[in-house]
């Protein structure tokens, strides 16, 4: 066998035990998750690599830890919850140890809307075992071409290699430590501690927030049809009756033009009709036919006049107009009652808060807010609660968040207009400093044990 046949194989074994060699080496459980979501390509090219962990081997409940060039997993998002669900309805006690392939074909029908959104055709399911075949988890990989007869083979030897480092660092303990005499010192930190975490303190909480209109008028298109042109940029102060944009007229123009011909031809034959009716029999039994006709085709032309007449979107108050960008819109097909734009009053504005779920407080109306604007982050501007949404809606690439609006206690013109941007600061009821710095991992254990 000659030395070119031989080079891809050694290429491969010798990225195999590199990988083999920086698994063991990892030092927290942390770096050992990105070894495996994403220097794993080194070996075998793959599109997205998702690592799931299983705390009880007995119940097979796998949760999902890390994935591949995604630096925080985010539990809530949608993704995360469809993977989970997937996993869990595919795989029994039995399957969930063994390498298999999947396709959409296997995942169950209630979830299958998800599959194309979430998933790429080609899946390899990959078990991380012990080798007295104690499952601990697995890596759900997928990419758009099929797997290769060898490549299962090279996973299944790597999920070996890593189940053993995971077990390896999740074991460690620290050194033993003799205990220490407890001195009146300690004794004094330890009371001031607890003084400190019994300190009430205000629950707060920090969410992105966006200065926008109070009540603006809504612009939609008023037909189906194509933008042509808009006259002005954003951010332009329009006055009453002005022109915000126009929709493509030249198949509505052509058809008035037609109805029109059309209705001149009917009241031609109109008039004929009743002018030899006085003479011809036949010609008076049309007239009330060719005048029906008539009647309709004038129907059909001040049809025609009404749709030429919305062409041309005008301002029904003066404000400022409010819109992405020129070439977002210009030639794109819209539909009627689509949102194109707004008009705002730049006196009236507000402030928007999308308030995270995992950050979500309770909140009542007046609780004061602490805006830090990017602009001027180093003066905070005063604002009140006025209203909060129920119901959190997505936002920012599949987070949950709740709609938080405010008002601010003064406006000052120079400082604040709409479309600034910044954090801010939302305050609660009283808690203790304990309660304020633990209310996460309290609200993890209670989620978690079901308490």
């Amino acid at each position: 066998m000659t030395n070119e046949t031989q080079s891809p194989d050694l290429t491969a074994v010798s990225r195999l035990l590199q990988l083999e060699s920086m698994a063991r080496a990892a030092t927290s459980a942390e770096a050992l998750y990105f070894i495996i979501v994403n220097e794993t390509r080194r070996l075998l090219p793959y599109r997205q690599c998702y690592l799931f962990l299983s705390a009880h081997p007995i119940k097979r409940d796998c949760k999902l830890v890390c994935a591949s060039s995604v630096a925080v997993i985010e539990k809530n998002a949608p993704f995360a919850s469809w993977l989970e669900k997937v996993v869990d309805e595919i795989f029994d006690n039995e399957s969930i140890s063994s390498q298999r392939q999947i396709d959409v074909a296997m995942c169950p029908e209630k979830l299958k809307e998800g599959w194309n959104e979430f998933s790429l055709p080609f899946v390899l399911w990959t078990p991380l075992k012990l080798p007295d075949g104690t499952f601990i988890g697995g890596l759900w990989t997928t990419r758009e071409t099929p797997w290769q007869d060898n490549e299962p083979a090279l996973f299944n030897r790597l999920g070996e290699t890593y189940a053993h480092a995971l077990v390896s660092i999740t074991s460690r303990r620290s050194l033993y430590q003799r205990p220490r005499v407890v001195t009146l010192a300690v004794w004094i930190i330890v009371l001031f501690l607890l003084a400190v975490l019994l300190k009430p303190i205000k629950l707060s909480a920090l969410a992105p927030a966006e200065i926008i209109a109070k009540a603006p008028t809504i612009v939609s298109a008023p037909m189906d049809g194509v933008i042509a042109d808009i006259p002005y940029a954003p951010n332009t102060y329009v006055d009453q009756g002005e022109t915000l944009f126009q929709l493509e007229d030249t198949n509505l123009r052509n058809e008035y033009n037609v109805t029109e011909k059309t209705l001149a031809v009917a009241e031609a034959e109109y008039r004929k009709a009743t002018q030899e009716s006085f003479k011809d029999v036949k010609s008076k039994a049309r007239i009330a036919y060719l005048k029906a006709q008539t009647e309709l085709h004038k129907s059909k032309l001040m049809f025609a006049r009404e749709l030429l007449d919305k062409v041309i979107v005008t301002a029904d108050e003066s404000g400022l107009l409010i819109y992405t960008d020129k070439s977002d819109w210009i030639g794109k097909p819209v539909q009627v009652g689509e949102r194109v734009m707004e008009i705002a009053n730049p006196e009236k504005i507000q402030l928007k808060i999308n308030l995270s779920i995992d950050d979500a407080i309770v909140l009542e109306e007046g609780a004061e807010v602490d805006v830090f604007l990017d602009a001027d982050p180093l003066n905070p501007v005063k604002a009140r609660v006025t209203s909060t949404s129920y119901i959190a809606e997505e936002y920012n690439q599949d987070t949950l968040a709740y709609r938080v609006y405010a008002q601010f206690e003064k406006i000052e013109r120079d400082k604040l207009r709409i479309g600034l941007q910044g954090t801010a600061k939302i305050y609660g009821d009283n808690v203790s400093v304990f309660f304020y710095l633990f209310r996460r991992p309290i609200s993890y254990v209670r989620q978690f044990l079901g308490v």
